[in-house]
């Protein structure tokens, strides 16, 4: 069985480690002015692997953030993992991304209007260093940064089509939980771990280790904590530790 990921999270906007609610752009809540050293803190924590999004590359369609993240990926050379994603909407844009160190590149808004775009960078670069961001509203996957308006696929089609490209780990966000810590939408991602289409990783709502041991349990192969981490809501190895079964007390 593969090892459950737990991923703490870095979204970038102007340098900044920020979170913002229901993916709203005017609902911002700023942390962090150094994002390399909130990362090594992470991996100084025992994180294995650390989850960062462009915002501003999202909103862009294009990335912005990339040398911000190669300083992440430089800080923690050798103690954690660093995935990239936001605004990844070409090719050169995804190899801009794994160009930096990082070890995945997550794409979404592209490969959602086109699954050949998964399909092309999966055979370029192999299974495991390509993930698809799934960011559920109303039951449908949305790109172009979340904004309100933005066309959807249903959430089964855009699973079912990025799966036959070749997919094999999708990044589950339930749009409107997150950044609220009311938990996770655990009837969302039941469904989805049950299409058997791949790994799902969960985000969007996490607020505690009960939230985090009921998406393990729920069948997910891993889970992105932000806002939790960054108000001390939970700390970051009280999780490993509970994902990895020990006592916590």
């Amino acid at each position: 069985m593969a090892t459950f990921e737990l991923l703490p999270a870095i979204d970038l906007r102007a340098g900044r480690v920020v979170r913002l609610s229901q993916g709203d752009f005017g609902r911002e809540t700023a942390y962090e002015t150094d994002p390399p050293a909130v990362a090594r803190r992470f991996a100084d924590t025992g994180a294995t692997w650390i989850h960062v999004v462009d915002l501003d590359g999202a909103l862009a369609g294009e990335p912005v953030q990339l040398q911000l993240a190669s300083e992440i990926v430089a800080e923690t050379y050798g103690t954690a993992k660093v995935e990239v994603g936001g605004g990844l909407r070409t090719p050169e844009a995804v190899a801009g991304a794994l160009g930096t160190g990082a070890a995945r590149a997550v794409i979404g808004t592209q490969a959602l209007r086109d699954p050949r775009f998964a399909d092309g960078l999966v055979a370029r670069y192999g299974r495991n260093r390509i993930v698809a961001s799934i960011d559920v509203r109303n039951g449908e996957a949305l790109g172009d940064g979340w904004q309100r308006g933005t066309p959807g696929v249903p959430v089964t089609d855009a699973i079912a089509a990025l799966s036959a490209a070749g997919v094999e780990v999708f990044e589950v966000t339930a749009i409107d939980r997150d950044g609220l810590l009311g938990g996770p939408d655990l009837d969302l991602l039941r469904r989805l771990v049950a299409l058997g289409r791949g790994r799902i990783i969960a985000s969007g709502g996490i607020s505690s280790i009960a939230d985090v041991i009921a998406v393990q349990a729920a069948g997910c192969s891993g889970v992105i904590v932000g806002r939790a981490i960054y108000e001390g809501r939970v700390d970051l190895r009280d999780l490993a530790r509970a994902v990895a079964g020990l006592d916590v007390r």
